[in-house]
């Protein structure tokens, strides 16, 4: 059985994407972003969503792992900044109803969705710019970079909330993590 890992950010989601996981046949654990890092046994690794970067713990010590990594919201946000991207306000501010627009439908995370999907987002912060390595593969017309990829580190973000459900398909993106965790494992 496919074992992933939920970091607890804090956020008022984070039980939603591990009952998410759940929910596809997951063996999810919801660990504390204080925890060592080597003492988390798992294929793969969900970085919460959660209120504020300076509670984010030991999170950033999960991208120096071999296992794939999905940054939700303000884990997105984390793996961009940690890794020589940028994180700045966004322009529309909270939690909205949006359309996403697929950009890379090759994309294993959020290809699937093409060409576009309904999600809840909150854009208080957003990625600016992508760190090296990554590529743009969604955007929406209140954020340029809804969602983010790294395939060759098996690396990914999406600024919504998957877990909810206002967004359409979410469950699509935990399955399609889920695939990425087996077949790199």
């Amino acid at each position: 059985m496919t074992r992933i890992a939920v970091i607890d950010n804090h956020g008022q989601f984070t039980h939603l994407e591990q009952r998410a996981l759940r929910d596809l046949g997951v063996d999810a654990d919801l660990v504390d972003n204080d925890v060592d890092p080597d003492e988390v046994e798992a294929d793969g690794f969900v970085l919460s969503g959660g209120p504020d970067m300076d509670r984010a713990g030991r999170s950033a010590e999960y991208l120096d792992r071999d296992e794939p990594v999905l940054g939700i919201c303000l884990g997105m946000q984390l793996i961009a900044e940690e890794l020589g991207g940028s994180v700045g306000a966004g322009e529309y501010g909270g939690y909205a109803d949006v359309t996403v627009e697929i950009t890379d439908d090759e994309d294993p995370l959020i290809g699937s969705l093409a060409p576009d999907t309904r999600v809840w987002a909150s854009h208080a912060d957003e990625v600016k710019t992508l760190p090296e390595g990554f590529s743009r593969t969604g955007t929406s017309d209140v954020c340029g970079i809804e969602a983010m990829s790294d395939t060759d580190r098996n690396l990914y973000g999406v600024q919504w909330h998957p877990e909810v459900i206002h967004t359409e398909r979410g469950e699509e993106v935990f399955e399609n993590f889920r695939d990425i965790c087996e077949q790199s494992s």
